[in-house]
C-alpha cells in the first residue's frame, strides 16, 4: 500500500488520521510553533491538504530536490527557523506514539539541557531483543530522566540484542531529536562543513512560493548523503538521551500493524468490506474489493487496487523478498 506516489506517511493505518496528521498533532498547542515539513516535491499538494484539514498549515514546506538523508534534511529546516535559539523538535512522520502525554513529559525533561546547547535524542524503552533497530547506551544521569549518551550501536545480531536488553541500560534509537537550531548547525559546521556549506547555499538560492521553499538543486546535490547519527550525534560531545516508554512503534510490517490495531472478539483486525466466518487472528484490509474468508487463522490479507497480498502472520518481513521478485 505504501508506494512512491503514496508513501506510508500519507496513509491512515492505525487511526482515521494519516500518520503525517498524527505526527503533526503531537506538536499542537501552547509552546509549539507551526510545523516545518521537509518532503519530496511530488507530495507537496497532499501534505498541504492533509495538514490544512487538521488546521495545522505548515510554517514552511521545504521540498528537497533530491534525497540526501536525514542530516541535510534537518539542516534545511534549521536554516528555515526564524529564531535559531528556539528548540527544534525533529520527528519522522511514519511512527506511532500511543502515549503522547509521556512523550510531552520527556520533551519537558529535555528542554533545560536543550536551552544550554545539548543535542537530545529520545530513546525508546525496549521490550524485546529487536535486531531491526539501532540502540543507544545511556550513561550517567545528568538531569532527572536525562542521561549522557555513552555510545550509539548499529542494528545488532540477536545475541547482542539479548545482552543489551538484559543490561537495562540500552534503549532503541527512535530517530526523534530535540535541539536548538543554532546548536545543530554549529555541530554540522564542526563535523560536516561541506554539508553545511552545500545546504546553506541551497537555501540561499531557494525558490519561494507561499510557504513552499525549493532549495537550489545544484547546491543541494553537493551535500554528502549522511544520516544525522553518522554526521553529528556520534561525534558531538554534549549529546543526551531521554529514555521513554510511550507506546512507540515504527509500523514496519503488517505484523506490527496487527499488533497495534483494534481487534474483534476473534482477534481479527479488519478494515474495508470484509466477511470473516470461523476465522481468527487475521489482519484483513481492503480499499475496494470485498474479501471473504472461511475457516482460516493467522493470515494477513491486503487488497489494494489490482494487487492482492496473502501471507501467514509472522512472515511479513518477507514482503521485501516479494518486492524484489516483482521488480525482476
Amino acid at each position: 500500500m505504501s508506494r512512491p506516489e503514496m508513501p506510508k506517511q500519507m496513509l491512515a493505518l492505525t487511526a482515521p488520521e494519516t500518520m503525517l496528521q498524527l505526527t503533526a498533532a503531537r506538536a499542537r498547542g501552547a509552546g509549539y510553533g507551526a510545523p516545518i515539513v521537509v518532503a519530496n516535491a511530488r507530495h507537496a499538494d497532499m501534505i498541504e491538504e492533509q495538514l490544512d484539514s487538521i488546521d495545522m498549515a505548515p510554517a514552511a514546506l521545504i521540498l528537497e530536490p533530491a534525497g540526501r538523508n536525514t542530516a541535510p534534511a534537518i539542516a534545511l529546516a534549521a536554516l528555515a527557523v526564524e529564531d535559531r535559539a528556539a528548540p527544534l523538535l525533529v520527528m519522522p512522520s511514519d511512527h506511532v506514539i500511543a502515549d503522547v502525554a509521556a512523550f510531552h513529559r520527556a520533551i519537558a525533561a529535555a528542554l533545560p539541557l536543550v536551552d544550554e546547547g545539548w543535542l537530545v535524542t529520545f530513546g525508546i524503552t525496549p521490550d524485546a531483543p529487536e535486531t531491526g533497530y539501532g540502540y543507544i547506551r545511556a550513561g550517567a544521569e545528568i538531569a532527572e530522566g536525562v542521561h549522557q549518551v555513552e555510545r550509539f550501536v548499529e542494528k545488532p545480531p540477536l545475541d547482542a540484542a539479548k545482552a543489551m536488553l538484559a543490561s537495562g541500560d540500552h534503549v532503541w534509537n527512535g530517530g526523534i531529536f530535540l535541539f536548538r537550531a543554532d546548536a545543530y548547525l554549529a555541530a554540522l559546521g564542526e563535523f560536516e562543513p561541506a554539508m553545511l556549506d552545500a545546504v546553506t547555499r541551497a537555501m540561499a538560492g531557494a525558490q519561494r512560493e507561499g510557504c513552499r521553499l525549493t532549495p537550489a538543486a545544484d547546491a543541494f546535490a553537493q551535500s554528502p548523503d549522511r544520516s544525522i547519527d553518522y554526521a553529528v550525534m556520534e561525534h558531538a560531545a554534549r549529546v543526551a538521551v531521554v529514555p521513554v516508554s510511550m507506546g512507540w512503534n515504527d509500523v514496519g510490517s503488517w505484523d506490527a500493524l496487527h499488533a497495534l490495531s483494534d481487534r474483534d472478539h476473534a482477534g481479527n483486525a479488519v478494515r474495508g468490506e470484509v466477511i470473516a466466518l470461523d476465522s481468527t487472528n487475521c489482519l484483513v484490509r481492503s480499499d475496494g474489493a470485498r474479501v471473504a474468508m472461511i475457516g482460516v487463522s493467522d493470515l494477513i490479507v491486503v487488497a489494494s487496487g489490482d494487487d492482492i497480498l496473502i501471507l501467514p502472520r509472522g512472515r511479513s518481513q518477507d514482503v521485501r523478498q516479494l518486492l524484489e521478485a516483482m521488480k525482476s
